[in-house]
């Protein structure tokens, strides 16, 4: 509870998505200020959702276009308690099933009391583009533009591989 505070401390003053560094599974750092130029899809994840396979569509979307886009997963355990793994024991599921290797961060709450700082950042930033309230489950997507800007929110039912998204990339 202290980390997350000093954490909501740290990230107050965040502006931007660049802003942000997060402890990734593999024990490394994700600094958002990296992927600046190429647009980022950012999806909270979940071992035992139904909607898991779309791993497989992530890790497909980002090897086809990772020359422009960066996808970041939030393995998060919000919804119906699907994510309840230990960090290492997300990691090794995702890369043992779906050959994942996208960048993912360590375990967060993407809602709630706790709600991480970068989800935080990311619910302010929907409502200003209309979209209240856009977490209701788990792998929902957040797309931000080459400039660091939200530019669309996706349901979990829309598939990463859907047109919907992938007009954004061409």
């Amino acid at each position: 509870m202290l980390r997350l505070l000093l954490l909501s401390l740290i990230f107050a003053v965040n502006t931007s998505i660049y802003d942000f560094k997060v402890p990734a599974l593999d024990g490394s750092t994700i600094d958002f200020s990296t992927y600046k130029g190429k647009k980022l899809l950012i999806v909270n994840t979940a071992s035992k959702c139904g909607f898991t396979k779309q791993y497989a569509e992530l890790e497909q979307l980002y090897e086809g276009h990772k020359d422009k886009l960066v996808i970041v997963g939030f393995p998060a355990n919000n919804f119906g308690q699907q994510e309840p793994g230990t960090n290492s024991e997300i990691q090794e599921f995702c890369k043992k099933n779906y050959g994942v290797s996208f960048p993912m961060a360590e375990k967060i709450s993407v809602k709630g009391d706790d709600i991480h700082p970068v989800y935080k950042y990311l619910l302010e930033e929907a409502k200003k583009i209309g979209v209240d309230d856009p977490v209701k489950w788990n792998f929902t997507k957040f797309l931000i533009n080459e400039n660091g800007k939200l530019v669309a929110v996706f349901p979990s039912r829309v598939k990463p591989t859907d047109p919907e998204i992938l007009k954004y990339l061409n």
